[in-house]
């Protein structure tokens, strides 16, 4: 046998790895578990930090507000240096709509070793501390929670005893390029990450999806959230590790009412989004980045690749290994796309949009070694290893 048709065979072989073996990861049965609501139900305080988030904010914010939560609950957005009114038109839209209690506060530009995002989330856990809550729940401003959302959360880890409960927000996935690409990065995430493993009690499988995220608030002080994860670009996974070190029990899951308004209208919008934490996502490391670049290639690309070459040259068992191959990618793919409510005919075109992200990958190693970190809204952030352990 050719070279070209044992890597189709090993490709092929991969699948049917995948499709078993690595917690059925791409299917998205995985929502929020059997649950019963409490005689009492406990404190809540919900901590957003906000930076230039005005364009978003109506579409979010009102929601948290208009939460149907039967015990105590007040919400706190931090307003992280945002130059858009971002904390005022909140005032405004706690005026207009009341609700829950809203507090908006701002605790100034982050300290060197600190990503805005993590300092503006510490000033919120800190400002509700004062009101003794047994829950934190920890949601972005671009977020937006059914009516019920915080019940059922609460509900869930109090049935379950979960430390963490978090729900992978849907993303919007309404333009061209966000149909490609955002079901694409739900399922890479939880081929990553498979969903069933996370939830085991001390499970090594440890992830949570930052948009929405239940914390008890011992465990956040017991897990010193977020002061040990200060300078984390990707701070959801951070945190869940933190949680899961100091005993936590976890679970992480698909959201059905819990919904991204943040457009991605745009190819730069999306890129720019995977770039700056794709290489942090592999602890910046050359020998990981290398492995990605092969594995994406193995998995993703000689599928399609068999199947022309194998039918360019005239060899059957490498064009119909490639073809297997790819059949199954594309099946895996479909309850994604149905999540997304999505047409199927995107499935087979997911090679594609590997390649993206594995172009993604590379140019956020390139950003990192030309010294630029991670940027976002303005801010860079240093590179980790340019960063000061407080100790």
């Amino acid at each position: 046998m050719s070279a070209i048709v044992w890597t189709a065979a090993v490709s092929l072989a991969v699948w049917c790895w995948l499709l078993l073996g690595q917690g059925f990861f791409w299917r998205t049965d995985v929502r929020l578990p059997p649950r019963r609501e409490p005689e009492e139900w406990p404190p809540v305080c919900v901590v957003v930090p906000a930076r230039d988030e005005a364009a978003v904010l109506p579409a979010s914010l009102p929601s948290l507000l208009a939460q149907d939560y039967p015990g105590r609950a007040e919400v706190f957005l931090v307003d992280d240096g945002s130059r858009d009114g971002t904390g005022e038109l909140a005032r405004e839209l706690s005026a207009r709509y009341g609700g829950l209690p809203l507090t908006v506060d701002s605790p100034g530009e982050p300290p060197e070793g600190w990503t805005g995002k993590l300092w503006a989330v510490r000033h919120g856990i800190a400002l509700a501390r004062a009101r003794d809550p047994e829950f934190l729940l920890l949601t972005d401003a671009d977020i937006a929670h059914a009516p019920d959302s915080l019940r059922s959360l609460v509900a869930a880890a109090r049935t379950g005893d979960f430390d963490l409960v978090s729900q992978m927000a849907r993303l919007r996935a309404e333009s061209p390029w966000e149909r490609l690409v955002v079901p694409a990065f739900v399922y890479f995430f939880a081929q990553l990450y498979p969903f069933r493993w996370i939830g085991r009690r001390g499970a090594r499988t440890t992830a949570a999806a930052g948009g929405c995220v239940l914390l008890r608030a011992d465990m956040a002080e017991r897990a010193r959230i977020p002061d040990a994860v200060r300078h984390a670009v990707i701070d959801d996974v951070a945190l869940a590790r933190a949680v899961r070190a100091n005993g936590g029990h976890l679970w992480l899951g698909l959201a059905d009412r819990v919904d991204s308004v943040r457009p991605y209208p745009g190819l730069g919008e999306l890129w720019r989004m995977v770039a700056r934490s794709a290489y942090a996502q592999l602890r910046h490391s050359p020998a990981l980045l290398l492995g990605t670049v092969a594995g994406l290639v193995l998995v993703y690309l000689v599928p399609p690749v068999s199947v022309v070459a194998g039918a360019a040259v005239g060899s059957a068992p490498t064009c119909a290994l490639g073809a297997v191959a790819w059949a199954v990618m594309a099946a895996t793919y479909v309850p994604m796309l149905r999540y997304y409510r999505q047409p199927l005919w995107l499935a087979p075109l997911l090679p594609f949009t590997a390649f993206l992200y594995l172009l993604m990958t590379l140019d956020s190693a390139v950003r990192h070694y030309r010294g630029r970190g991670a940027a976002w809204k303005g801010r860079t952030y240093a590179r980790p290893d340019a960063v000061p352990d407080e100790g």
